[in-house]
This record gives C-alpha cells, structure tokens and sequence, in this order.
C-alpha cells in the first residue's frame, strides 16, 4: 500500500516573503485561449458546441482533475491499475492547468503555505475577487527563500508521465482535431478555447472561496489559513464541484478519498472513486485517520 508522501522541504524557507509576478507564459497560453474564445464565440456558436464545452469541462475536472491528480495522485488516497491510472492523469491533463508534476507543485506549494502560521496574500486568498483572479490566471508567485518540492520516482521516472509533463499544452490539439472532424470551429471554440478557461477559473473559484471565512467543523492546529465548506445548498455545491467544495473536511483529513464526510454533503468524485472500488479498479482506498490530535474543534 503506498504511504504518503512528503514532497515539500521549508525549513530554511519563508512563506510571506516574495511577490506576485505577471507570468509570460501564462499569459500568452490562458490570455490567448480566452481572448480566442471572445473574439469567436459570438460568430460560432450552436448549441451543440455550448453542451460539448460545459460536458468536457466536467469531465475533464471531475474524472481528470478531482479523481485523478487530486485524491488519486496528490494526495494517493486510492491506487489503480496502471492503465486506468494513466488514462485518469490524462484527462487530468487536458483540463490545461498543468502537467502531473506542474500540479503536484502548484498544490503542494500552496498547501506548504497556508499550513504556515503566516503566508503571503498570493496563498492566502485574502485580497479581493479580481485582484485573485488575475493572480491565479496570469501570476506566479516568486519566493526570496523558496520551499523545495521533491516529485516522487513513480511520476518524476515514468516515461509517459513525463510526456505529459513536457508538452501538456499541445495535448489539446489531438482533442482540437477530433472536434473540429465532428462538429467544426463551434465545438473547438467551446470544447477547446473556452472550456480551459472556464476550468481554470473554476478550480480557482473553489480555491478562492474555500479559504474565506465559512461554515466548517475543524481547524488545523497551527495553520494560517483556515478553510471552510462552499456556503452554497449541499446538492448544489457538492456537484458542481465535484465534492471539492467540503474542503474544511479535506484539510482536516488530506488522506481521504472521500470529502463530503457527512450526512447530505454530496461528492461525486467519491461516487466514481467507489464504484471503481466495488469493481476493483481501485484499491487501497483510505479513509479518515481516528487520530485528531492535529486538529481542534471550530467553536464557531
């Protein structure tokens, strides 16, 4: 059974000192593909285009992103068969946030610091909407002591992980292709352009609203930032986030497979996850520890 693992090193590092810094390449590939999708969608779009997009953009983050890097690889609360691990990162992939190791850094990274007694407002969430938005879509953050992030072999040596890696923006042209074959630049500006976009700001707006103040049964003994559950109805938040949005239960227990822990809080990604377990695709599925010692009842 594989144990967890312990992929950042911050002792001599500071999670406050650094800026947000405008990224170039973030901004020609997220910049390009929204100001393509603008500029198109009022001249090609159908109706079939507008389903494909939001489908793929659910899928793509519920299987790929929510299942796959999330619970699966990040945080390795399940394991699968090879196959069907590769073909989850895939679709991980396609969401266009990031290869698996890019993931892996981007969230470990953030973890590191919101665990801190103290971080920066870049990890934080605590300037304004906008403010967060251009961050998380066209910044990165430059630390002046920086944690030091260690990939594991299994994703760091594996050859077709490290394909994903290196060219996981071209990876949307095979889909691109296969698009425009079955419904034309319609189903390209919304299967392609605008369903990056959407997916990029979607992650954000669970991340973003998550570390705000809201309802939530644990806290983090330690940590600087705290985070709560989506104020949104539970059928609701639960999904159309994938049940990523019972995040005061994911921080309080990281190792779970499952994050909506209580009565009504739906979570579709733990649906898959258990069924693939009942078929036995997956294996090894971890639960929430019994030992709490790390955390305290929130009063409030």
């Amino acid at each position: 059974m594989m144990e967890p693992v312990h992929r950042i090193y911050g002792a001599n590092a500071s999670a406050c000192q650094g800026r947000a810094m405008l990224d170039g390449s973030k901004v020609l590939w997220t910049g390009g593909l929204l100001l393509s999708g603008l500029c198109l969608a009022p001249f090609f779009t159908t109706l079939p285009a507008i389903f494909v997009g939001l489908g793929l953009t659910y899928i793509t983050l519920l299987l790929g992103h929510s299942v796959g890097m999330h619970r699966m690889m990040i945080h390795r609360s399940f394991e699968t068969p090879t196959g069907l691990r590769y073909i989850l990162l895939y679709l991980g992939t396609l969401v266009g946030i990031g290869g698996p190791s890019s993931v892996i850094e981007i969230h470990d990274t953030r973890d590191w610091a919101q665990r801190a007694p103290d971080c920066h407002d870049f990890f934080s969430h605590t300037r304004g909407f906008w403010r967060d938005l251009s961050w998380h879509l066209f910044y990165r953050f430059d630390f002046d002591h920086p944690p030091h992030v260690t990939i594991e072999p299994q994703i760091s040596e594996d050859l077709f992980l490290q394909h994903l890696d290196q060219h996981w923006r071209w990876h949307q042209l095979g889909l691109t292709f296969m698009l425009y074959l079955i419904g034309g630049i319609p189903f390209v500006v919304w299967g392609v352009c605008l369903r990056v976009v959407i997916s990029t700001a979607g992650h954000w707006t669970v991340t973003y609203f998550c570390h705000n103040p809201g309802p939530g049964k644990w806290d983090v003994r330690g940590a600087g930032v705290q985070a709560s559950n989506l104020k949104l109805p539970s059928l609701i938040g639960g999904w159309l986030t994938h049940g990523e949005c019972w995040h005061n239960n994911h921080h309080a227990f990281p190792e779970s497979a499952q994050i909506g822990l209580e009565q009504g809080q739906v979570d579709p990604a733990w649906f898959v996850i258990s069924k693939l377990e009942k078929l036995g695709l997956a294996y090894h599925v971890r639960h929430p520890r019994t030992d709490t010692v790390d955390l305290k009842p929130r009063t409030v």
